[in-house]
C-alpha cells in the first residue's frame, strides 16, 4: 500500500508521516522522502533577482524519484542521499529505504509528478491555514537554517505561495482525505488510521 502526503511549507507534512510511521511500527513502513532528490544548488532555477528557487517541480531530480519508488513498490530495497539542509556536496549520508506493507511519500510534488500519483492507493492533503503555515516556517528557517526573516518573506511571497497555487492547491479536491493540521488533527488522525486500516484489511497486510 503507498500512501502519498502532500502540504504546502510547514503544514506538518514530516509530523504526519512520523506519527504514521509510528503508529504502523509494527509493519516498519518504509519512509519515502521527496527531499532526498533535490538536485545541487548549482542546477536549481534562480529568478530575476537573482534568488534560487527550491519550489519548483523541476527541482528535483523526478526520474531518479520515480524509478527508486517503482523499485521499492516491486520489493526491491534502493539506496537513497539523505538530504540534510546546507550540507556541502558529497557529505550527505547514504541511506537504504527497505520494501514494506506500508510505502509514505512525503513531498511538495506528491501529486504534481503524474507517474508518483498514479500508484498512490492513498493521497492525503494537509489542511493549514496559510498564516499558520507561514509562522511555522519563519521559526523554522529562523532557529534551525539561519535565513534572516527578510529572505525568508521574499521566498513566502515570491516562491512559496506560487508553488502552493500552481503545484499543490489544484489536487486538493482529489485527495481521498483532507487532514485538517489544526485543532481538528487529532480527530482527524484517528479517522485517517480507521480508513488505512480498512484498506489494508482489503490487501491483507494486517
Amino acid at each position: 500500500m503507498i500512501i502519498g502526503i502532500c502540504g504546502g511549507s510547514g503544514s506538518g507534512k514530516t509530523t504526519l508521516l512520523k506519527r504514521l510511521s509510528q503508529h504502523y511500527a509494527h509493519l516498519t513502513p518504509s519512509i519515502f522522502s521527496m527531499d532526498n532528490y533535490y538536485k545541487p544548488i548549482h542546477y536549481q532555477h534562480v529568478d530575476e533577482n537573482g534568488q534560487v528557487n527550491f519550489d519548483l517541480p523541476s527541482a528535483l531530480h523526478e526520474d531518479q524519484l520515480i524509478a527508486d519508488l517503482h523499485a521499492l513498490h516491486r520489493g526491491e530495497p534502493v539506496e537513497i542521499k539523505e538530504y540534510q539542509f546546507n550540507a556541502p556536496p558529497g557529505k550527505h549520508v547514504l541511506i537504504t529505504v527497505n520494501p514494506s506493507d506500508i510505502i509514505i511519500v512525503e513531498g511538495l510534488f506528491s501529486f504534481h509528478y503524474g507517474e508518483v500519483r498514479s500508484v498512490l492507493d492513498l493521497s492525503i492533503f494537509i489542511d493549514v491555514d496559510l498564516e499558520v503555515q507561514l509562522d511555522r516556517r519563519l521559526y523554522r528557517d529562523q532557529e534551525t537554517r539561519g535565513y534572516t526573516r527578510e529572505a525568508i518573506l521574499y521566498q513566502w511571497k515570491n516562491h512559496v505561495i506560487p508553488c502552493y497555487e500552481n503545484y499543490l492547491l489544484p489536487y486538493r479536491k482529489d485527495a481521498d482525505f483532507l487532514f485538517r493540521n489544526d485543532v481538528h488533527a487529532d480527530e482527524d488522525f484517528s479517522k485517517l488510521v480507521a480508513l488505512i486500516d480498512e484498506k489494508l484489511k482489503i490487501t491483507g497486510s494486517v
